[in-house]
């Protein structure tokens, strides 16, 4: 019985507990916890000053934004990661994949996108989501314009690492 009552000390309706983790908006029905990391000002303006959380922005340069970003960066680990990496055509390989993967995922936005998706709900971290995903016609101009920003982020990272030499040898 004794046991039973100290074990009772570390439920989450143990007011220390309360201190540091609780529900959003006191609600535990909400199913969501406001934490000291994603509920501090540093992340609530980092999560704020996103493409995806930045006032002001159609959903067409939203996923524009997005897809530069993710072309860019997933261009990186297919061509000096991939099992092409100390070819020659290493390069042509990790752009092929990049393109290839973006497709992918413009393919998922659509279906996402036709399958009315529900209005979506705030976390503490950003607890006023943009209206332009709350569309059809926003997550299909958001798809499509994530395919042209994924596309052209690659073929940059892909100019930039084929051309490496000759933009070192520009400085100097």
């Amino acid at each position: 019985m004794a046991q039973a009552v100290n074990a009772s000390k570390n439920l989450p309706s143990d007011p220390r507990n309360r201190e540091v983790v609780s529900a959003v908006g006191r609600d535990p029905q909400i199913g969501n916890l406001e934490t000291p990391i994603n509920s501090s000002p540093l992340v609530k303006w980092f999560i704020g000053n996103l493409p995806a959380y930045r006032p002001g922005l159609t959903p067409f340069r939203r996923g524009l934004e997005v897809g530069m970003a993710h072309g860019y960066f997933l261009f990186g680990p297919f061509a000096k990661l991939g099992p092409l990496r100390n070819t020659n055509g290493a390069n042509l390989a990790g752009l092929l994949s990049t393109i290839g993967l973006v497709v992918i995922l413009t393919i998922c936005l659509s279906l996402y996108a036709n399958s009315n998706p529900n209005k979506a709900i705030g976390s503490p971290a950003a607890p006023n989501p943009p209206d332009a995903f709350t569309s059809k016609e926003g997550w299909n101009n958001f798809g499509s314009a994530f395919l042209i920003g994924g596309i052209g982020g690659a073929v940059t990272a892909f100019f930039l690492v084929s051309n490496l030499g000759f933009i070192q040898g520009l400085g100097g």
